[in-house]
């Protein structure tokens, strides 16, 4: 399903330019977001991505609601949404995006990251 994507220029509060921004946030998933935060109490700060170690193919996407940036985090603002990305994470995430689909058969938040070599069956893990 081809959607047009609309991609909110991310204001970095600390760290790289935008230029290097390793990973950008599609509308839908902003709103998405946004909407799961104000259910939350109280209200995060904002939405760590992250790569982590583990499934079938050696990498995982995360993705986690924080009340506040790390010593070492890169931090990103899409439309009032914190971002916060870590370094090592940084390096996995280079010019991926994250989108909110939703279908007849599922709904969710869709990576896609032109540096993945290869995925693991169920879709759940990545290796680079």
């Amino acid at each position: 399903m081809a959607t047009a994507t609309v991609t909110p220029t991310a204001e970095v509060i600390t760290g790289t330019p935008v230029s290097a921004q390793p990973v950008t946030l599609t509308p839908a998933a902003v709103a998405k977001v946004k909407e799961i935060m104000a259910t939350q109490d109280p209200v995060p700060a904002g939405l760590r991505i992250g790569v982590v170690g583990g499934g079938c193919s050696g990498f995982q996407y995360s993705m986690s609601f924080e009340n506040q940036a790390g010593m070492m985090d890169k931090v990103f603002k899409f439309d009032d949404l914190k971002v916060f990305v870590d370094g090592t994470s940084a390096m996995y995430l280079k010019n991926c995006t994250v989108d909110y689909v939703e279908t007849l058969e599922a709904a969710g938040f869709k990576f896609e990251n032109a540096a993945v070599k290869s995925t693991c069956g169920c879709g759940s893990s990545f290796s680079v």
